[in-house]
């Protein structure tokens, strides 16, 4: 089969790769309908070194099952699923209590001889506890929707479940990339009374009033921070929702967010620390976020996008066939592209 693989920085390439099967009696076999570049693919993109023979790429997907193991019991062959961006097998302690992401015996894609999603097909095992069927056929026209549901859309909605948005209050969201957008778009769903989302692209920026942003900053670092601070009184915001990943993102958070408030970090930090200190006690600001549990959020967010109340698929802004998903890499890398859609 086709799939993708990262090969050092900026190297990414589309080859001949084995057919994936059934290994386990828990084991599915997914044909990939669609995939996507992450925001988070990007960061192996820019500087990794992978291992030898390169890294299979990808993590997001909605496909038809195959064929499944013995021990299969909620996916049958011909169904359309949506797989979350790391598989679990729902029994566990961490998944019975809604944090699949450190299921005790889970993992993520394109690891540990699992393939990335990025290909013409994935062995998915646990499929039980990962997979959600889903009640369309495979050329529906809400796939691309659905997609969304592999990662971005429930890290927008993590960011703000765990921020505790309430009604009426102020959000700032730092981010105009995917996870930012449905961060925004979570905030305002929540009952935000304003939510002042920070990027630097018009058309994302389109996208975010259309969501339910109330207000745009345009600007970066200290300016941002007291355009911020000005809009709100000089207080800052309740809650700050990071979705960048970067230390100063994370610090202009910590420095517009109101004494008593929250900052919810759901970028993929690519620092080893950040300011917590003194000034974050003394000033009693919640530090939470982290690793989206997305399956346990698709059930909650899939009636949604199925009734068109969200318009999820909107993120994809460009499109690419699987051989040229390395096209999609070099237009997210050069944020010429929001979100970019893979079509095996």
């Amino acid at each position: 089969m086709r799939a993708t693989y990262l090969f050092g920085p900026g190297d990414v390439a589309v080859i001949d790769a084995p057919d994936p099967g059934l290994v386990e009696p828990t084991d599915a076999l997914v044909r990939v309908l669609r995939a996507c570049v992450c925001g988070s693919d990007l960061h192996p993109y820019h500087g990794a070194t992978p291992p030898p023979g390169g890294q299979p790429m990808g993590h997001e997907f909605v496909g038809v099952v195959e064929s499944v193991g013995a021990d299969v019991a909620t996916v049958r062959s011909g169904q359309v699923v949506i797989a979350p961006f790391m598989f679990s097998c729902g029994a566990c302690d961490f998944c019975l209590e809604g944090l699949q992401t450190s299921c005790r015996i889970g993992g993520i894609w394109g690891r540990d001889g699992i393939g990335g999603a990025q290909a013409e097909a994935v062995r998915v095992p646990l499929a039980d506890g990962t997979l959600v069927p889903v009640d369309v056929s495979e050329d529906d026209e809400r796939i691309p929707a659905l997609l969304t549901l592999s990662d971005v859309y429930g890290t927008g909605y993590h960011a703000a479940r765990t921020g505790g948005v309430l009604p009426g209050s102020t959000v700032a969201v730092i981010g105009d990339g995917a996870v930012g957008l449905f961060a925004a778009l979570s905030a305002a769903r929540f009952g935000a009374e304003r939510v002042i989302l920070l990027g630097h692209h018009e058309s994302r920026l389109a996208l975010g009033r259309r969501w339910g942003a109330t207000d745009v900053v345009p600007t970066r670092g200290d300016e941002a921070v007291a355009a911020v601070r000005e809009m709100t009184g000089g207080d800052g915001v309740h809650v700050v929702l990071e979705a960048v990943g970067h230390a100063p993102a994370f610090a202009q958070a910590m420095a517009m967010v109101r004494p008593g408030g929250a900052v919810s970090r759901v970028g993929v930090p690519q620092y080893a620390t950040g300011p917590i200190g003194r000034e974050q006690f003394g000033a009693n600001v919640t530090i939470t976020g982290g690793l989206a549990p997305a399956r346990r959020y698709i059930p909650e967010l899939l009636p949604g996008v199925l009734a068109g109340d969200v318009d999820a698929g909107a993120v994809f802004d460009a499109e690419v066939p699987l051989d040229d998903t390395g096209e999609g890499y070099r237009l997210m890398g050069a944020r010429a592209a929001l979100k970019v859609l893979v079509r095996p």
